[in-house]
């Protein structure tokens, strides 16, 4: 009964939040749509500028694109369409070295294509765009459905403040999310194959346990330009099948499970200072539909600061989600807490180059029937460095370094057959490509 957790809410610590490949809210159909740059939107890829996070925040709309119009206008039932269709590509190869070989896998471990996607992300309608991606993975060898937001956004004056008010309809809790201090969209915005050694232990959102496994309809609200709230509910919605039956589903969520958001936004001058929280409540069906749950409470603290240098600017993110379990099927009797802190700062050099360093921490209540470690220990820390060029601003060649101080609750022998968290310590390079 371990398989709910080691495989949806422990996918990794270092899984979706921190070590996954695939995040990319950066695409050439919004620059084709907008008649902008890149980097009016975004610093170096994946990574929001104020601007880019308006535009998310506003369904992915703005255009200075030719349309074509026809019959009444579009707030009333008209037709009004860009003209070329919002459709974007990625590529992402990579290579990736283990400083001691993992037993029974062979080292420097090459993926071509690491990732495959494609994106229709712009504007539907005038208040209607989108953020859809379909990719190919290497290690499944077909294409699947990806990250996905659809959203409709509006104007209002609420209590004498501009208001920008939506709906959004996605399908990963903080996808939907304009910062990125939270997990889908947060550092290291890319890594190592799912084949990299990673810890065991992750709290539900900062795994990125749901991701594409569910689908959420919610709604968000930015008053005065300061402060946001997001409410979603999520509904289970499992790929490959029809409606979850109790012989043939796993993992699946009793009604709805509620993630929320609150945060303000305020700029000191030049430099710019979010702080919020966000959580969710889940209770999960580890097999079936009926029974008895196990149950997550995940709340989190984030915080994003921006300060220009010059022509440059340095960026920090920071993010601590507490998860409290009561896993009456997968662990009865044993109520546990994991906690998930990490901390990052970015230089970049205009929107050429970035150098980043980031600490990451995995602790919680020992508990050796959950997490599988040989002392019990959900512990797992360690520093990620990363280096960044792009010869143009659709192209990104990455060099990323992850060092493990601590991995599955030890610094040495943490498997009882003698390695060391530093024997996983990890060298990825990469190229990302988008058109």
């Amino acid at each position: 009964m371990r398989k709910n957790v080691i495989q949806l809410a422990m996918a990794g610590a270092a899984g979706a939040a921190l070590l996954m490949a695939g995040n990319a809210n950066a695409v050439p159909s919004f620059a084709r749509q907008t008649g902008m740059a890149c980097a009016a939107c975004h610093t170096v890829f994946p990574e929001l500028t104020s601007f880019g996070r308006q535009f998310k925040l506003n369904g992915y709309t703005l255009t200075g694109m030719q349309q074509v119009q026809q019959g009444a206008s579009s707030s009333s039932g008209g037709l009004k369409i860009n003209e070329i269709p919002p459709l974007s590509a990625m590529l992402q190869v990579g290579a990736t070295h283990i400083s001691k070989d993992v037993p029974g896998e062979q080292n420097n471990y090459v993926e071509f294509p690491q990732q495959l996607s494609f994106f229709f992300a712009g504007e539907i309608t005038p208040h209607i765009g989108s953020f859809i991606q379909i990719t190919y993975a290497q290690p499944d060898d077909k294409f699947g459905w990806d990250n996905t937001d659809i959203r409709y956004a509006n104007h209002a004056t609420v209590a004498g403040k501009d208001t920008i008010y939506g709906v959004t309809l996605n399908n990963a809790p903080t996808v939907e999310d304009p910062w990125n201090s939270t997990p889908v969209w947060g550092f290291p915005f890319s890594g190592p194959p799912d084949n990299a050694p990673a810890p065991t232990a992750g709290t539900l959102l900062g795994s990125g346990a749901l991701a594409q496994d569910v689908a959420g309809l919610g709604g968000y609200a930015l008053w005065g330009g300061h402060l946001y709230g997001n409410l979603t509910l999520y509904r289970s919605a499992h790929l490959g099948q029809d409606a979850p039956t109790q012989t043939g589903s796993t993992n699946t969520l009793d009604n709805f499970a509620p993630y929320w958001r609150l945060a303000w936004q305020q700029n000191f001058g030049q430099n710019y200072l979010e702080v919020g929280t966000y959580g969710m409540y889940a209770k999960l069906y580890p097999s079936g539909i009926s029974g008895n749950t196990d149950d997550y409470t995940d709340t989190a603290v984030d915080a994003q600061y921006e300060m220009p240098i010059g022509d440059h600017l340095l960026s920090v993110h920071a993010n601590y989600i507490h998860e409290k379990q009561h896993l009456s099927v997968t662990n009865p009797g044993n109520d546990t807490k994991l906690n998930d802190f990490k901390l990052n700062g970015i230089y970049h050099w205009g929107n050429r180059a970035e150098a980043a360093l980031g600490y990451f921490n995995i602790s919680g209540d020992a508990n050796a029937a959950l997490y599988g470690t040989t002392n019990g220990k959900p512990n797992s820390n360690g520093w990620i460095a990363q280096a960044s060029y792009l010869p143009w601003q659709n192209t990104k060649l990455t060099l990323q370094y992850t060092a493990y101080t601590k991995f599955d609750g030890a610094s040495s022998n943490y498997d009882g057959a003698g390695r060391s968290a530093s024997d996983n310590n990890t060298l990825f390079l990469q190229g990302w490509f988008m058109w």
